[in-house]
């Protein structure tokens, strides 16, 4: 049974920086992308940010582009995103998530941590 669960989520002000973390369960974490998303309050929930089975590839959605930054660490299972220069409109659950293999989609996910900006 894969698990995910994610770490690292607060309050901070506007202008802060906070690191969450994601530790995946299973042997064959390495194989997978994965991804983090954000839900807001009322709101669907939307991509964030996403990292290749190596690492090699990120992409981000334009919202966060050049603020946070996405990595893993396939020694130790873990996934981070660190987010600097935080905006009241990053306040959201953020969830941890594995992709398929074999199709789009994600087919694990995590709890949620709440991240909350103050201005």
């Amino acid at each position: 049974q894969v698990q995910l669960v994610e770490s690292g989520g607060g309050l901070v002000q506007a202008g802060g920086s906070l690191r969450l973390s994601c530790a995946v369960s299973g042997r064959t974490f390495s194989s997978y992308g994965m991804a983090w998303f954000r839900q807001a309050p009322g709101k669907e929930r939307e991509f964030v940010a996403s990292v290749s089975w190596n690492g090699g590839r990120t992409y981000y959605a334009d919202s966060v582009k050049g603020r946070f930054t996405i990595s893993r660490d396939n020694a130790k299972n873990m996934v981070y995103l660190q987010m600097n220069s935080l905006k009241p409109e990053d306040t959201a659950v953020y969830y941890c998530a594995r992709e398929r293999v074999t199709s789009s989609g994600y087919d694990y996910w995590g709890q949620g941590t709440q991240v909350t900006v103050s201005s």
